[in-house]
């Protein structure tokens, strides 16, 4: 009598920890499945049409024909650029750079660009790879290279983008920014995009 008694309390138990168990994993699978999902929803999700929208602006930033650049008539001004609103050229002929803020009305974003290495003082910058104390709050150890950041930050291009973009933002609101370039460009894209995302948060900047 006494061993069923027990076999009894035993079933008892298990039936228990089962159901405990199985009401703890269900709860695990869908706080699981809602993380995968949330963690599906903040991931930039990679859009080919856009990507090679953004080479032909990079591709465009090269070229010599600032009236055309500038009037958007150029040579590769047009196919997925077609309808582009240029707001500033910039060209800093000290430094030899180039590049240009505008706004894509079917992407529904400012576009800045910037020209890669086009000349021998360019390519001297891009040799200046000692690295430099990158000043940016919540960064206090990030060390970046020296000729690229100074191409960005100690020239006329980062006035005149930032101007551009608070041009742009007038003209058409809280839009999305997308940055590009190519060689030299794309490490000044890297640079501006950082530092616009610094900036916009700033209270005084609209």
């Amino acid at each position: 009598m006494e061993q069923k008694s027990w076999l009894r309390v035993a079933i008892l138990i298990s039936l228990l920890l089962y159901l405990v168990a199985e009401e703890v994993l269900s709860k695990c699978i869908l706080f699981t499945a809602e993380l995968k999902f949330a963690h599906k929803d903040n991931l930039p999700v990679y859009n080919h049409t856009i990507a090679m929208t953004l080479v032909e602006y990079a591709s465009a930033v090269y070229l010599k024909d600032l009236t055309g650049l500038a009037t958007w008539t150029c040579s590769r001004c047009g196919d997925l650029t077609e309808g582009f609103e240029m707001i500033e050229l910039i060209v800093d002929v000290e430094h030899c750079l180039q590049g240009f803020v505008g706004v894509a009305k079917d992407l529904n974003a400012i576009v800045i660009a910037f020209r890669g290495s086009a000349s021998i003082m360019n390519w001297i910058e891009d040799l200046y790879w000692k690295q430099l104390d990158l000043k940016y709050p919540g960064m206090p150890d990030a060390m970046v290279h020296h000729g690229f950041y100074s191409s960005y930050h100690e020239t006329t291009v980062r006035t005149g983008v930032l101007h551009a973009v608070k041009r742009a933002k007038e003209l058409y609101g809280d839009i999305n920014i997308m940055v590009t370039g190519h060689s030299m460009g794309g490490a000044m894209a890297a640079f501006c995009a950082l530092d616009l995302a610094v900036i916009i948060m700033n209270p005084f900047f609209s």
